[in-house]
């Protein structure tokens, strides 16, 4: 069992920076791949970001390459997402999630275990 807990969202100008977090509970953090993904007002969750196990790998949207990173601290049991550059179409809550595979992480929106989300409005 993992449990998430983003924190860090916020009310941002149009060209400005947040920093996401995602606390986990448990020992077996470092053995998950995480993954990060938004949901606008009636539209559908959407992938943003995913990390492996390790960190070796990440993988981004489209949308968001060049100006979004992810990073993780096992040691700290914390996944991060760094979001430069944010536009108005980022709005949205950011949801942090957690699943063995990377796969689903990355190419689904069904990864097992889910943080509650956090609150990310981009407006001048």
């Amino acid at each position: 069992q993992v449990q998430l807990v983003e924190s860090g969202g916020g009310l941002v100008q149009p060209g400005g920076s947040l920093r996401l977090s995602c606390a986990a509970s448990g020992r077996t953090f470092s053995t998950y791949a995480m993954g990060w993904f938004h949901q606008a007002p009636g539209k559908e969750r959407e992938f943003v970001a995913a990390i492996t196990w390790n960190g070796g790998s990440t993988y981004y949207a489209d949308s968001v390459k060049g100006r979004f990173t992810i990073s993780r601290d096992n040691a700290k049991n914390t996944v991060y997402l760094q979001m430069n550059s944010l536009k108005p179409e980022d709005t949205a809550v950011y949801y942090c999630a957690a699943d063995l595979s990377t796969t689903i992480v990355r190419r689904t929106t069904t990864p097992s275990y889910w943080g509650q989300g956090t609150q990310v409005t981009v407006s001048s």
